[in-house]
């Protein structure tokens, strides 16, 4: 009887130790965030911050594609009887020059498990600086995922990073825009994909090839 005992006593142990660290609930949750272009001006922000948030949204979206459009409709939304302090008018006309695409890629399924969809770009910004965005982004989600920039462009779960991989840091969450700032000391021709990682299983999520 008590070996009994002990024998189910292991057994709790090791499927809740396994439970630890699979997580496998991860997969049925979604993590959602939303977060604006980076190359937008603190005026800009200011100016938009007490608006609703789609219209906000909008605005940002627009100012992307057509900066002059974006000030018209913010000045149109704000009204012409609302005092606006001149630091933080709408969309200045003395906004920085617009950011440039370096490369661009997008996700795949890599199988059922894992695999993401939606965009990755890389931009320069007007300040010099660089940054990985994802935009329409969905993952499968799981355990401890990362993001990398990889040399190689791998295509199957347990392919690996390949040599010299870049961490840009933990993915933010399974679904939703996000930015990743890139050091300013890589070499930008070097590197193939940007990957989903998980780290405790050496597993690939999903990757986007660079164009």
């Amino acid at each position: 009887m008590k070996g009994r005992i002990l024998l189910v006593v292991v057994l709790i142990v090791v499927v809740a130790a396994a439970l630890a660290v699979t997580k496998p609930w991860l997969y049925f949750v979604n993590r959602e965030v939303n977060e604006a272009f980076p190359g937008l001006t603190d005026a800009q922000r200011e100016a938009v911050g007490n608006m609703p948030e789609d219209e906000k949204q909008a605005l940002i979206d627009m100012a992307k594609e057509n900066r002059d459009m974006a000030e018209q409709t913010a000045m149109a939304q704000i009204g012409d009887d609302t005092v606006v302090p001149e630091a933080a008018g709408a969309m200045p006309p003395d906004m920085p020059p617009e950011p440039t695409v370096i490369v661009m890629g997008s996700f795949i399924d890599i199988d059922p498990i894992h695999g993401a969809e939606g965009s990755a770009t890389i931009y320069e910004l007007p300040d010099g600086g660089r940054v990985l965005r994802f935009e329409d982004f969905r993952s499968k989600n799981g355990p401890d995922l990362h993001v990398y920039l990889s040399t190689e462009a791998p295509t199957s779960t347990f392919a690996g990073l390949g040599e010299g991989e870049i961490h840009l840091g933990a993915l933010k969450g399974n679904v939703g825009n996000q930015n990743y700032d890139i050091p300013q000391d890589i070499d930008l021709s070097q590197y193939r994909s940007v990957v989903i990682y998980c780290v405790p299983f050496s597993v690939v999520f999903s990757t986007a090839a660079f164009a």
